[in-house]
């Protein structure tokens, strides 16, 4: 049985070939693209809906506005991922993924993971450089530890910053991974995102995203 040691710390993060002719937009155009909408984002949204969904959260359960979850970021760096919390408040509960009809999820919870809503703080990772608007999910350090060493290639999806939402998101590779089958898959379109990443291809997954909101996604619980 692999541990969930939350001290575990990966060694090094697989490259990709094929990777040198997107350096530009990765590192200029992409950092450019991640600072003009996490800007915007912040003073037109974020400025009153962080006030707004933090008195309901408070409102509906007791404990913090926010939950702040250590996750692997850019080259397996470590960082402390924003969320609002939709979850009961437990500073001493151990690790466990969320799953469908999970008891820990509180009313108001429930619609910020279905809307996709509870993501929204993490722009202020984006302005800070932790995160990208688009990229594969950050995982949670306990899901490293599981797959690191199991699944192939699985750190080279740490080639480039993780994002708010994601291809594998988009295409739904989320909710519970209790098969290593969805982890697979997820890993798969990470991979081919990395690959591809082009501005028109975050362009698609951005209005992909906004429809899965605007819909609900079924998988997010």
């Amino acid at each position: 049985m692999l541990s969930l040691d939350t001290h575990y710390k990966p060694l090094y993060v697989y490259s990709e070939p094929g990777t040198r002719r997107r350096v530009t937009y990765q590192h200029l155009g992409k950092r450019g693209f991640d600072l003009c909408f996490s800007v915007l984002v912040i003073l037109f949204i974020l400025s009153w809906m962080i006030p707004l969904v933090g008195i309901l959260i408070k409102l509906d359960s007791l404990g913090p506005i926010f939950f702040i979850q250590k996750r692997t970021g850019f080259q397996a760096n470590w960082f402390n991922c924003l969320k609002f919390r939709t979850m009961t408040h437990d500073p001493h509960a151990r690790f466990r993924q969320a799953q469908r009809r999970d008891n820990r999820v509180t009313r108001l919870g429930g619609f910020l993971r279905r809307t996709n809503l509870d993501e929204m703080p993490q722009f202020l990772n984006v302005l800070l450089g932790h995160m990208s608007v688009i990229g594969p999910r950050p995982h949670a350090v306990q899901h490293d530890a599981l797959y690191w060493k199991v699944l192939p290639r699985y750190g080279s999806r740490y080639r480039t910053k993780p994002g708010i939402t994601g291809l594998a998101q988009v295409r739904g590779c989320r909710g519970e991974t209790d098969k290593l089958i969805k982890m697979a898959h997820r890993v798969k379109l990470d991979r081919f995102y990395n690959r591809k990443k082009s501005f028109w291809l975050d362009i698609k997954i951005c209005w992909w995203t906004v429809k899965a909101m605007v819909k609900g996604d079924v998988n997010a619980h």
